[in-house]
Formats: C-alpha cells, structure tokens, sequence
C-alpha cells in the first residue's frame, strides 16, 4: 500500500510530497486511522536516559518540523518521536527548491534552513496532541541571530519546551545555518553546554522534574574532534548524544541527477560514516552516556547494526521517506533478534 503512495507522491515534486504526506499522517492521526492501517512493530522495550522507550526505534527530527502529525506518527509504530528543529522566532527557510530526492541511492538532499512556524506554535501542537510516548523536541537557532549570541536562542527554546518535551535535543550540525556548526567545537561547544546545563537545573527546580539534554553532532568530525566532543559532553553533564546529522560529502552520489545540490546529504550514502561516528562515540564515552543513532537507515539490519556500534537507541527520517512504516517493523524485528551479550 505504502509503495502505491509513494509512486504517486514522487510525481510531485519533493516538497509538495512532504507537505501532503505530513498532512496525511496528522489526518490519519487524528482520526485515529494509521494504527488500523498500518502493522505493528513487536514490543521491545527499553529504558535509556532514566525514560520507558516503547521500542528503540524513533523519528528523528526534520519531518515534523511543526509538531504537526504528532499522533499520526506514533500510530505508526515509533517508539519515541522527535519534533522540530524549533526556533524562538518563525521563521520562512531557505529558498525553494531546497529538498531534493536521488531516488537511485536512496538518498535526499536538503537546505531547508529551519523552516517552522516558532516554537509557540509548536507548543500549540504538543498540548493538542494525545500522544504519550517519549517525545523530544529539537531546539536550533534563528538564522539571524549572530553565532555569538546563539546562546540565547537555545536558552529560550530550553525554557519555553521544557515541561512539555521528555528530552529536549540542542542542534549544533545542520548544514544548512550559517556559523552553527562552529558552535560543535572548542570553547563555543563548552560555552553552550554550561549555559543549557545551568538554566536546566534551575528549570528542573521549578518544574520537580530534570528533562534530558541530548546533542545532535554532524558526521564530518575527524575521530579527535568527536573524542573532544564526548569529553565536553561527559564535563558538563549532557544525558545523550545523537549521532549524526546529514553529511556535507558527495561521496556516493557523484554524477547523479541532483548530486551536486547544495545542502545536507541524508539515506543510505551517510550510513558508513555515521556509523563510524557512533563507534567513535561509543569508545571515547566508554559506556557512561547513550548514543541515539541516526543517518542511513534504509533497512532493518542497518539499526542493529547502529547498536552493535554502541547505541543505545535509532532514529530514522530519509529511509522512512522511501520504505514507509514497514521500515520501523523491520528495525525493531532486527534489533530484537540481536545476540544478547
């Protein structure tokens, strides 16, 4: 069935496809339809950063920027959805065309720019929604706010999402604003990480409970630049790390319709090196904070792969955009059926 739709969404053209297919989730969500459609993923359970996974497959952030489809995605089958990236302020994005799809390797293109409605919007969306599961809201900065004062942006997302979000996930990897993802390394990592740190303290005092910070890293880092952002993470005392973001390189779709677009590239071309990211992770952080990871997804055996790796926990996007909910089947099927140690 999910073949069908998509041959008929791929006509139109890839951000056309992504607005009516959100708008056919939420429906379905709304109407409570996509859980009768749709065949369940088997329980697998699991408990990561001091919160109940219904499964450890997820939806990693960028296909709901809005909090749009929240409860049609976890009807699904999801066993933790993300939202966003959110910023303080609306924001339009880059100019259109900005998502392209190279359906010969699985993989799509994008210069979005954190296109949402602000996070008051998005905030609308969560109380509206019957969802709950794990949800965790993605926090970025405005496009126009200097690099220099990015703190800002995050801190106010932070407080704003705080008592609606079971983790809240800090983007310091799109591609696609300018300067962000300087704010990954050195002093400006550590800088922002002391700040959300502080203000979470003090938020989980006011609220009587302390909501997990996750941080979304990009695949680009040579192995000593990803050991130096495991050591600043275990220093001021983040709960998580997702790894990664899309990848920069072309490696594997050079000379294809599209391939050399600018942006972020996502799908089964980032798979390796993702991959290589949370092994990277996996033995600088020796064990003592989970890695949530994501990037090239198409198949089931790619998420137990990703565990083996050392995660924790998978998201998908790019692969559930191709394969559709039989993906997250397919990813929990793989994950259970993994020897346990």
């Amino acid at each position: 069935m999910y073949n069908l739709a998509r041959q008929l969404l791929f006509k139109l053209s890839p951000e056309t496809s992504h607005d009516l297919s959100l708008d056919l989730i939420g429906a379905g969500g709304r109407l409570g339809l996509n859980g009768r459609l749709c065949k369940q993923p088997a329980a697998l359970p699991v408990t990561v950063m001091g919160l109940s996974f219904a499964n450890p497959v997820g939806l990693a952030a960028g296909l709901d920027k809005n909090g749009s489809a929240i409860d049609g995605f976890a009807q699904l089958g999801f066993g933790f959805v993300e939202i966003g990236t959110v910023t303080p302020r609306p924001q339009p994005g880059n100019p259109k065309p900005r998502l392209f799809r190279l359906p010969e390797a699985t993989a799509i293109i994008n210069r979005m720019g954190f296109n949402n409605l602000g996070v008051d919007h998005l905030l609308s969306r969560v109380r509206a929604a019957r969802y709950d599961g794990v949800l965790g809201i993605n926090i970025g900065k405005n496009f126009d706010t200097p690099v220099e004062r990015a703190v800002d942006d995050y801190l106010i997302c932070l407080e704003k999402v705080y008592d609606h979000a079971s983790y809240v996930t800090v983007n310091v990897s799109s591609p696609n604003t300018p300067g962000l993802r300087s704010l990954q390394f050195g002093d400006s990592l550590k800088q922002l990480l002391e700040a959300l740190g502080a203000r979470r303290e003090q938020l989980a005092l006011q609220y009587g409970k302390r909501v997990p910070l996750a941080i979304k890293i990009a695949p680009d880092m040579s192995d000593e630049e990803t050991a130096l952002v495991a050591a600043a993470l275990l220093e001021t005392g983040m709960d998580a790390v997702i790894a990664t973001n899309t990848t920069l390189s072309r490696e594997g779709v050079e000379g294809l319709p599209c391939g050399g677009e600018a942006g972020g590239l996502s799908g089964a071309p980032v798979l390796a090196k993702s991959t290589h990211t949370v092994k990277m992770l996996a033995q600088a952080l020796g064990g003592k904070l989970p890695i949530i990871a994501a990037g090239g997804i198409t198949e089931g055996r790619h998420a137990a792969e990703k565990i083996a790796a050392g995660a924790s926990l998978v998201q998908i996007y790019s692969g559930f955009i191709y394969k559709g909910p039989a993906l997250v089947r397919e990813a929990v099927d793989a994950i259970a059926a993994m020897p346990r140690t």
